[in-house]
């Protein structure tokens, strides 16, 4: 029963963080960072870009795992160059949030980089 109370939390503070970061003019950069840390996550992309006036996500899919390292310099890495229109960039990241536990716990780390106090969320 624990754990459930700890996914539900991590949950809502993902979805509340991610709720909170559509700013009405320019887009901070550390704002950005979060959208292109959940899109790289949820579509397992090696390059992230977003253009939030065109309403546009480029991004190279990694097509297999195990050719992927990312301390080595890959030339040859199977990879799917996709450009996605979004009408509603909220709706969007919303889509891009997993529940399963090795998600929940890169939200718990991307929550901890984010969060203006000390508390700690472990999944």
């Amino acid at each position: 029963m624990e754990n459930l109370s700890w996914k539900g939390r991590i949950l809502s503070e993902i979805e509340s963080l991610v709720a909170q970061s559509f700013p009405k003019q320019k887009v901070p950069q550390n704002v950005e960072k979060l959208h292109v840390a959940l899109v790289k996550k949820y579509y397992n992309a090696a390059d992230v870009s977003i253009d939030y006036h065109r309403r546009r996500i480029e991004m190279d899919i990694v097509m297999d795992d195990q050719a992927y390292d990312p301390y080595k310099v890959n030339t040859n890495l199977p990879t799917l160059h996709a450009n996605l229109w979004f009408r509603n960039l909220g709706d969007f990241m919303r889509s891009c949030l997993d529940r399963d536990n090795k998600s929940l716990a890169f939200y718990a780390s991307l929550l901890k980089s984010y969060q203006k106090n000390d508390r700690v969320l472990v999944a």
